[in-house]
């Protein structure tokens, strides 16, 4: 049996499931609340896998782990712990209960919806609904990516029917079944993706001669600087490069809204527990192990392809190229594996943003109330909208290669959400002292930023006199996205002790959800 027809039944079987799900759970998605949220009663498996599937899209299995793992070698599995340890065990214990209880008390279905009321205030709702809107669209239309190269290694379609297919299924599931449809599809999704990059890792180092022999033949791969062994060091050649790359896909998760929604979900306590170690494993193992397999991207130098100045590579082949001489089997597991990535975080981005402009955006613009089913209704179209947008900017962005803009509008858009929101939001669930005025700052100085690091991006800025350090930084949106970042997180407390805060009464009785006395089993806690 043949690659095409191997891949064409599993494609098949794989879509007919996805669809069944969404029809299956258009019951749950009558109201706002079960369909944004799943009526708050999503278990353990299902948020665990469901936050794991979004942080995990085809982006980081072709583009990300063949880019840095080209760059830092072995070493980039670090970037997979620190998604794991960082990015899902300490968001999971810092931002999961809180988030969870303070959401539940304040009625809040997005993050946006969070901010107005912690802050009481809507302009900060509308605003920070804008720079979702914004700053997601490029990003959703990122997820496209590595898709092309991959479907060349099997059938011989257009790109442009790959995207409209994906986009078509992945709409209709989210579009029946909202968050519930979405969430047992990422659970169905992330079995499949655990037990693709096992296969692919083995499939890879088997064609290597084996693990050893892999590392031994990488290990005799020249680098600047070194007499041998860079690609396979502890740190890699590039220690500071790489604290940054971990520091942005693992510390950014905290701030981005299609993952903290995840949190607003969870059903109850010992669910929590089950999901932070079920989150943990899912990252560990898939990407830990997409960022372990691009590691070994060098010893396929010679068959990847290259950018005009035939020294950078075109880091969207390396990881194709190391499939492409792999099993039939093989290779349609990983057909499936990337839709599964990419399909299960692109019906969470969309969710995610069109339940955040109706509810923070067109509802508030109505001065009489949209009824409830309406407003699922207006979710339904955004959903439509969304998808179309990003697959027409995907489908152009391939037909145009010469547009540099959408890719570079890819690189800023998880620096600008992130450095925009995780100070705002992780200070607001503990602090009762973060004022309104704080997160208008690190709004400002998130979004400033990375428009600054667009343009220079572009080409628009020279920061050649701006100094080493500038110089540096402003380099790539890596490690401009970190800056945000960490410099909300120290603008935060600094304006909010010079600015008014809110009223003493007001904050006590919102943060008295916490101390809400509830009763448990002694199994839970002791007396």
């Amino acid at each position: 049996m043949n690659t095409k027809l191997i891949s064409i039944i599993m494609l098949v079987i794989f879509f007919t499931v996805m669809i069944a799900v969404g029809i299956s759970t258009r019951k749950k998605a009558r109201t706002v609340d079960g369909f944004v949220l799943g009526g708050r009663k999503a278990g353990p498996w299902i948020t665990a896998f469901a936050f794991g599937t979004s942080y995990f899209s085809a982006v980081i299995f072709v583009g990300y782990a063949g880019q840095f793992g080209w760059n830092f070698g072995l070493a980039s599995t670090w970037a997979g712990l620190g998604n794991a340890f960082i990015g899902s065990l300490m968001a999971w214990n810092i931002l999961g209960r809180r988030t969870r209880i303070m959401t539940q008390h304040l009625d809040a279905k997005t993050m946006p919806d969070f901010f107005g009321k912690r802050f009481d205030s809507v302009n900060m709702k509308v605003i920070a609904s804008v720079i979702v809107f914004v700053f997601l669209i490029p990003y959703t239309a990122s997820l496209y990516n590595g898709l092309s190269s991959l479907f060349g290694l099997v059938f011989d379609v257009p790109y442009w029917a790959v995207i409209v297919l994906m986009a078509v299924l992945t709409g209709i599931y989210v579009i029946f079944g909202g968050y519930m449809a979405t969430a047992v599809n990422d659970f169905i999704q992330g079995i499949i993706m655990l037990f693709g990059i096992c296969a692919v890792i083995g499939a890879v180092l088997n064609a290597n001669g084996g693990f050893m022999e892999a590392v031994k033949t990488l290990s005799e791969v020249p680098a600047e600087g070194w007499q041998g062994g860079a690609f396979t060091s502890f740190l890699g050649p590039d220690p500071l490069a790489l604290l940054f790359v971990v520091m942005l896909t693992s510390l950014g998760t905290w701030g981005l809204p299609q993952m903290v929604n995840k949190f607003y979900a969870i059903k109850s306590e010992g669910d929590i527990h089950k999901g932070t170690v079920i989150s943990t494993v899912f990252a560990i193992i898939v990407a830990g192990g997409c960022y372990f397999l691009g590691g070994f991207g060098r010893l396929y130098a010679d068959e990847i392809r290259y950018q005009a100045n035939g020294v950078t590579p075109l880091f969207d082949t390396i990881v194709p190229s190391m499939l492409a001489t792999l099993p039939a089997i093989i290779i349609a597991v990983v057909i499936v594996l990337v839709l599964s990535a990419s399909m299960s975080t692109l019906s969470s981005l969309v969710l995610t943003s069109s339940s955040t402009f109706t509810l923070d955006v067109i509802t508030p613009m109505k001065k009489n109330n949209i009824r409830e089913d309406d407003q699922v209704k207006i979710m339904r179209l955004l959903i439509v909208f969304f998808i179309i947008v990003s697959a027409v900017i995907a489908v152009i962005k391939d037909s145009h290669p010469e547009i540099t803009f959408i890719a570079q509008m890819m690189g800023v858009s998880w620096g600008a959400l992130a450095g925009s929101f995780l100070a705002p939001f992780l200070y607001g669930l503990y602090w009762k002292r973060t004022t309104k005025a704080a997160c208008y700052v690190s709004f400002a100085w998130g979004c400033a930023l990375m428009i600054v690091q667009m343009a220079v991006s572009l080409g628009g800025i020279d920061i050649s006199g701006w100094g080493t350090v500038l110089s540096y930084l402003f380099a790539s949106s890596v490690r401009s996205g970190v800056v945000a970042m960490v410099g909300g997180l120290v603008i935060v407390p600094i304006v909010s002790l010079f600015t008014a805060c809110q009223d003493r009464k007001e904050m006590d009785e919102l943060f008295s959800c916490y101390d809400e006395k509830v009763s448990v089993a002694k199994k839970e806690a002791l007396d």
